[in-house]
């Protein structure tokens, strides 16, 4: 399954950097390992979200990994990414 998903540009530049291998998400859908993310880059002003031209709007990342429990807030997940295309 492929998610869309919004995604803040200072941690899309951390993600970029290489230095940002995870996403945390509330788990509102059913995120699998295997399933593939699109993120959208934004940027937040008050109360607007204004999607911004960022290089990791161009790139597919694959689940890895799902984290649930484990001191993970109840309805969150941890998500294992990785690079694909």
């Amino acid at each position: 399954m492929k998610h869309e998903l919004k995604i803040l540009k200072q941690f899309a530049d951390e993600i970029k950097q290489g230095n940002k291998y995870f996403e945390v998400r509330k788990n509102d859908r059913a995120y699998q390992k295997g399933d593939v993310i699109q993120f959208k880059a934004i940027e937040k002003h008050g109360d607007m979200e204004i999607e911004v031209e960022h290089p990791i709007n161009h790139v597919l990342y694959e689940i890895t990994y799902v984290l649930s429990g484990w001191g993970i807030e109840k309805g969150y997940v941890v998500l294992g990414i990785k690079w694909t295309i």
